[in-house]
């Protein structure tokens, strides 16, 4: 009886936690259909007055087809290099043995817990010419994403047997077809995952586009929010309806794919 408490006390705490976690989500969806003076109060309060027009300032002030076709383009190539080049990583990291690439991995290590410098990229990016560019951006996600998705795949390469390599070898397989069709399929629950947490980084990044990308019609969505935003007055009743069509679709792919997330992120540890 005692330990069937404390399960309902760690729910109650745990749904509380996550109540809180929402509140913001909230607030930002109710203060959305508010008017200019009620929105700015930030209040999590029913509008006195449901203001639809909010939304449709949204998309007549802003380029917000733009924008998303920037956000698409750019995660999307992301997702595709991060896997790409993860995957063949991890691959060659878990599959030979060597002290250069136990180093390399522990490399990649340090690259989830050392800041990125924005001052040294941006100097990077101008020296290589490409600065501005769509290619720049992406390089520069791709580098940021990859000690993550590396981390990962590595730990999930484990669980792969190496004799699945040696009978793919003995019957003639080479390296890059024992990589693309065998070892790439394997792979493909935690590259959900990779992918999942990728696009999610990338599309609700702000200081990555600001800083690399000096061509406003290259802008993400995220940072079309300047549309909206002034030096004397901002009306927040629209920027927060900007905010709820910029986090929905994420939002939704998130809410049908997260069991993906789990699984790939657990497969690792539940295979032996």
């Amino acid at each position: 009886m005692g330990k069937r408490w404390r399960l309902w006390i760690l729910e109650i705490i745990a749904i509380g936690l996550a109540c809180l976690i929402l509140i913001p989500f909230l607030m930002i969806v109710i203060n959305s259909f508010k008017g200019i003076r009620e929105s700015a109060l930030f209040g999590l309060s029913l509008p006195s007055e449901w203001q639809f027009t909010n939304y449709k300032e949204v998309f007549q002030q802003a380029n917000i087809l733009r924008g998303f076709k920037n956000s698409i383009l750019i995660s999307g190539l992301v997702v595709v290099c991060v896997n790409l080049f993860a995957s063949m990583a991890a691959f060659i990291i878990q599959r030979r043995d060597g002290r250069f690439l136990q180093g390399a991995y522990y490399m990649f290590i340090m690259g989830l817990i050392v800041p990125v410098s924005i001052v040294p990229t941006i100097k990077l990016l101008g020296d290589l010419h490409i600065k501005g560019t769509y290619f720049s951006l992406i390089m520069y996600y791709t580098a940021v994403l990859l000690p993550f998705a590396v981390f990962l795949l590595v730990g999930f390469m484990k669980s792969i047997p190496r004799e699945l390599d040696e009978a793919a070898l003995l019957e003639g397989c080479g390296y890059f077809r024992l990589y693309w069709q065998i070892i790439l399929p394997l792979l493909l629950t935690v590259l959900v995952t990779v992918s999942i947490v990728v696009m999610v980084s990338v599309w609700n990044d702000f200081f990555g586009p600001f800083y690399l990308m000096t061509d406003s019609t290259k802008w993400t969505i995220v940072l079309q929010i300047f549309n909206f935003v002034t030096m004397y007055s901002t009306n927040w009743g629209v920027v927060f309806a900007f905010m709820v069509i910029v986090i929905s679709p994420i939002l939704i792919i998130y809410l049908l794919l997260q069991r993906y997330i789990i699984d790939g992120l657990t497969a690792g540890s539940m295979k032996g």
